[in-house]
């Protein structure tokens, strides 16, 4: 299935996204990880176009999509705005949200936030936002001002041609040539002497300011939607795996999936995934209120499948 190309104008940037599937059917937007772009979810939407109107997502800084002005920093939180910004841009008053690695972050934070607007969720790999110890907030923050002060001098790499491009990427993220491919083409630009990464230096410096464990964890216990969270097995992620496990327990009435893959399954093994989530909003978990009644001995926050 051939993807529509979107132009979405925000109050403050204009958002570049594809699209697939029929406008009539319910909505589902689509938001992918960091230093990735819409072509994220290339192979998996597609699966999905029959069940779902699917709009994916350039967020600021990445793909297509318009950088953020001169001098300012690229915050997590601030992809709540993006996100609810191209929402309202599309006229989707309540949908459903699908979130990779930092998309699943900030999906997560935005099902919690407002509730009243999304109707499933769909999480890949990371639910919540990177977290510090309280501690480490001295270091933190001066690790990412001084990060982003040096950041503003460097030179952007060139790339004599795209397959140099392709092979950087591979071997960043553990990435196959068809997967890394797909993202770099929608990553690049044409530039003197050759090609350039499309997105925004200024995602590179560290946050200087994260989120303590406690506080990733007291959002998500306020996520109400039904959550599907798709976990690669073996997981490959900075956040261990108990600390993501501990925070799935965190939402009420979610669903755990286990599939084989890496971190990017959803773009190189999507058949399962597809399968997962369809299974899933034809199957959703019970609610809290419905697990009390049948089992009020023995309530679980999570229920595991695999």
């Amino acid at each position: 299935m051939q993807a529509r190309e979107l132009t979405i104008a925000t109050p403050h940037l204009r958002l570049a996204a594809k699209a697939w599937g029929d406008p009539a059917l319910p909505p589902l937007l689509a938001i992918h990880g960091w230093l990735d772009n819409a072509a994220s979810f290339d192979t998996l939407a597609p699966l999905l176009a029959e069940h779902f109107h699917i709009v994916a997502l350039d967020l600021p800084g990445h793909g297509r999509s318009q950088h953020r002005p001169p001098g300012v920093r690229y915050h997590f939180i601030d992809y709540l705005d993006d996100v609810l910004a191209a929402a309202d841009a599309l006229g989707w008053e309540r949908f459903s949200l699908l979130g990779h690695s930092l998309g699943g972050g900030v999906a997560s934070f935005l099902a919690a936030a407002f509730p009243e607007r999304v109707q499933n969720l769909f999480l890949i790999e990371v639910a919540g936002a990177v977290s510090a110890p309280a501690d480490k907030s001295l270091a933190q923050l001066q690790k990412g001002i001084v990060q982003f002060r040096e950041n503003a001098a460097k030179q952007l790499r060139v790339f004599t041609n795209i397959d140099i491009a392709v092979t950087a990427r591979r071997n960043a993220g553990g990435l196959s040539d068809d997967a890394a491919r797909t993202l770099v083409l929608r990553g690049i630009r044409e530039v003197e002497g050759g090609w350039s990464w499309s997105s925004d230096p200024r995602l590179m410096p560290a946050s200087p300011q994260r989120f303590t464990e406690d506080q990733v964890l007291d959002v998500l216990a306020g996520v109400h939607a039904p959550t599907l969270f798709v976990l690669a097995e073996p997981m490959a992620l900075q956040i261990p795996e108990a600390a993501m496990l501990a925070r799935a327990a965190q939402i009420p009435n979610l669903a755990l999936v286990r599939l084989p893959g890496n971190h990017h399954l959803h773009l190189e093994n999507a058949e399962p995934v597809a399968e997962a989530i369809l299974h899933f909003v034809q199957f959703p978990p019970p609610s809290p209120d419905q697990a009390d009644a049948i089992a009020p001995a023995s309530r679980k926050n999570s229920r595991i499948e695999s």
